[in-house]
């Protein structure tokens, strides 16, 4: 590569501006429900295929994520196989959920990455605060650029409506959902 793997921009040390592919290998999508409305239940995917095209304004920058939602992992099998049911992510007719970014503001090390999730075939807005964490060169000469980004979503808004009422009120898997996502990407040449 002739460019160097980072830049300044108004002071700041950023990624340089290009493609990066997501290693899925040191990606992690997580998500953390409420069992009961009290206990914090969390899970992620394991299956994630992405790529970050960095603009040379960091508001130009784009993500796309697929996901494989058979991939899920809360550490219960049986609740896996409940969330991989028809009741909730229908695996069998919707296999894959996608993230395509729609807008990026950023500032400094901090932004914010709005973008459309499908899931189910119903596409709703997401946003995600973002922290551009550092840069990193591995032992095998390949540049690493490293983020971390946290929401919320309602799963309703997707069609996961599966829920129990409580005999004493309320429910038992809460609707909102904690996201958090931990990912380095290499740079491509």
């Amino acid at each position: 590569m002739t460019t160097a793997p980072i830049r300044t921009v108004d002071g700041v040390e950023l990624p340089a501006a290009g493609p990066w592919k997501i290693d899925p290998g040191h990606a992690e999508v997580g998500f953390v429900g409420r069992h009961f409305m009290l206990t914090k239940v969390r899970g992620r995917f394991t299956g994630v295929e992405a790529t970050l095209v960095i603009g040379e304004r960091p508001e130009d920058s784009k993500v796309t994520a697929v996901i494989d939602v058979a991939s899920v992992d809360s550490g219960d099998a049986t609740r896996d196989e409940h969330l991989r049911s028809a009741d909730l992510f229908d695996v069998e007719k919707y296999p894959k959920a996608v993230f395509a970014s729609t807008s990026v503001t950023w500032d400094g090390r901090r932004g914010t990455l709005v973008g459309d999730l499908t899931i189910k075939d119903v596409t709703r807005p997401v946003t995600l605060a973002v922290d551009y964490l550092g840069y990193a060169r591995d032992p095998w000469g390949n540049d690493r650029t490293v983020f971390s980004a946290h929401g919320k979503v309602n799963r309703e808004d997707w069609g996961l409506t599966w829920n129990m009422v409580l005999e004493s009120g309320g429910i038992l898997v809460s609707k909102e959902i904690e996201l958090s996502l931990e990912f380095e990407a290499i740079r491509e040449s």
